[in-house]
């Protein structure tokens, strides 16, 4: 049976098994598909046909639709709705086209500027917030990766390898692959967000049992189909070990349903694809996402350097309050709510700050920040004006050996605490104390985790401290330094709670308290009920915001939180935490403002 009768068949919803039969040879081709050297099948029974000079839509009855005149290749698409998008990259122009088939009709959408390197190959990825994604990539390995839209915008460069033949991307497990030419194929994180991290799919011997370098690849049901550079055939399913498709030959892919499509010297031909012996792990559920609706300036240093936010409540006007965030390369900034940089104060290495506000210390009432000084092991000490300007107040010296998180205590008797720690898992707990015209430090409580911990936070109404131990979970004890009682586990590292547990911050509101915190493992935050039984209010993700040009947050370290009404966006409060990924475009790390009010919505809070 030709390719003719089968594309037919599925153009007229006959069964695909009863009408194949065995023949899957490409003989008698209509002349729209026999000259295709690319093809995607579209929702509908639609084919978009890529000829060496134009882009032909063909039909349900086979006939020509519409076609657009281009010399292309890499062909990809997505469906919208009723609508697909569609990028073929244009050889003349060395450029990215963006099209659009609609109805019978194929329009010209927007697309991203030609890039200044020679592309071997693109693809799309279409994310978990349903943006699409164009990734450019180079001969030599440098690659850029864009969000599509009215107006497409640079998410990031990123370095692949070197003689990258093709690529493709499933949307599902947010993977990117790409085949490199002489070796195998590899597999990438597509989001744009987290620590960069890649692994082998398939290599040749004596990596793998690939004949030869990977070529073209498509995207079939649990893996990834690939020709090598002999044109034999591997399917790459679960996580089985590569499988040779027996008889078959071709340099060109693409998938109809749950078949594969092989363009060989004869043309085109259809081919079943087996159960794998081993399938892929089903991708864990989508967390709600919410977007921050503003960020701060970049910290003037790149690589590691933003670390923990606090924030400042300004006594007379919500609205001009401050944004703390550390440098742990080098000092402290102030931030206004809008993201402007307003103060920088070079203090050293600073890891974690903390505020509060209105205590009383030798007969005066000050607020204060402290901030863990790497340098000297020491706290540093920060006066805030009415006006909210900083100004360095000495330090505090510990006798830790690399200071690392640290939190406040306000007692109800008055006075202040400053809760430090170590890397080593050692807590000192040191009152703040006025010393002539600077301050300095008792120490009144020690304690240790049986590993590394950072992040902390106090709830001076209830008096309960709570720590994270970064491998191992979130535990509460006492705050008052002569309490004794023994540490609670209020959640354990698991499922929910993926190493490193970070930052940690509460939320007091009027009707209910929460606590934040920074799940570094999977990038997420969770919100946990502030009192026994600290049941888990939920997770989320901090996502893309295309209209205000923010990315998404990965690898986060510290965060604060706020129940105040700073007014706009943030009316009932906002969550500001430090991303360890600054995209659109790749930048110096930053911290980013979420409305409260979004979260809330997201996970249904009170």
């Amino acid at each position: 049976m030709t390719l003719k009768h089968t594309l037919l068949c599925a153009a007229m919803a006959i069964n695909f098994v009863a009408c194949s039969q065995n023949d899957t040879h490409a003989e008698g081709l209509l002349p729209a598909i026999a000259a295709a050297e690319e093809l995607a099948v579209l929702p509908g029974g639609h084919w978009l046909v890529l000829e060496s000079r134009a882009l032909v839509l063909v039909g349900r009855d086979g006939r020509e639709r519409d076609r657009v005149a281009i010399r292309g290749e890499f062909l990809d698409t997505r469906s919208l709705g009723d609508a697909t998008r569609v990028v073929v990259f244009d050889e003349d122009a060395h450029a990215p086209r963006v099209l659009r088939v609609t109805g019978d009709r194929i329009v010209a959408d927007t697309a991203p500027p030609a890039p200044a390197f020679a592309v071997e190959t693109q693809c799309l990825y279409r994310d978990a917030q349903g943006h699409d994604h164009l990734f450019l990539i180079g001969k030599d390995g440098g690659a850029e990766q864009w969000l599509l839209g009215d107006a497409p915008k640079l998410l990031r460069r990123l370095s692949l390898p070197p003689e990258t033949v093709d690529c493709a991307v499933d949307d599902a497990r947010a993977t990117l692959y790409v085949s490199e030419a002489g070796f195998g194929v590899w597999a990438y994180d597509a989001d744009g967000e987290g620590v960069p991290q890649r692994r082998i799919v398939a290599a040749i011997d004596p990596f793998g049992t690939l004949e030869r370098g990977a070529g073209r690849l498509a995207v079939v049901a649990q893996g990834v189909a690939v020709a090598d550079e002999t044109e034999n055939i591997y399917l790459l399913l679960g996580q089985s070990p590569p499988n040779r498709l027996a008889g078959v030959r071709g340099e060109r892919l693409a998938v109809w349903g749950e078949r594969l499509l092989v363009r060989g010297e004869q043309g085109w031909s259809v081919h079943g694809l087996p159960t794998p012996a081993q399938t892929l792990t089903d991708p864990p559920a989508p967390l709600p996402i919410v977007m921050a609706r503003v960020q701060t300036e970049s910290v003037g240093s790149f690589g590691d350097a933003a670390d923990d936010p606090a924030i400042w409540l300004h006594p007379g006007d919500p609205a001009q309050s401050r944004v703390l965030g550390t440098n742990k390369k080098r000092g402290l900034y102030v931030y206004d709510l809008v993201g402007r940089q307003l103060q920088f104060l070079d203090a050293g290495r600073l890891n974690n700050v903390d505020v509060r506000q209105g205590v009383r210390l030798g007969g005066r009432t000050v607020d204060l920040a402290v901030a863990t000084r790497r340098d000297d092991a020491s706290l540093a000490l920060f006066e805030i004006n009415p006006d909210g300007m900083l100004i360095a107040a000495g330090h505090v010296a510990t006798s830790l050996g690399d200071v690392y998180g640290t939190c406040l205590y306000h007692p109800p008797g008055g006075g202040l605490e400053a809760i430090v720690n170590d890397k080593d898992g050692r807590f000192q707990q040191w009152r703040i104390l006025p010393d002539g015209k600077g301050w300095r430090g008792h120490l009144v409580r020690e304690f240790r985790t049986q590993t590394q911990p950072e992040g902390c936070v106090v709830d001076d109404r209830n008096g309960r401290l709570f720590y994270g131990e970064e491998r191992h979970g979130i535990w509460a004890r006492a705050a008052d330094a002569d309490a004794i009682d023994e540490p609670q586990l209020v959640l354990a590292v698991g499922e929910l709670l993926v190493a490193d547990v970070e930052g940690l911050a509460l939320y007091r509101g009027e009707r209910a308290s929460y606590l934040v915190a920074s799940s570094q493992g999977n990038s997420s935050y969770l919100v946990i009920d502030a009192l026994p039984p600290y049941r888990v209010r939920g997770a989320f993700r901090i996502g893309i915001n295309i209209t205000a040009g923010i990315d998404g947050t990965s690898d986060t370290d510290g965060l604060e939180v706020s129940a105040v009404d700073f007014g706009g966006s943030f009316r009932e409060g906002m969550l500001v935490v430090q991303d360890g990924y600054k995209r659109l475009p790749d930048g110096a790390q930053n911290y980013k403002y979420v409305a409260w009010q979004d979260i809330k919505q997201a996970l249904g809070l009170e």
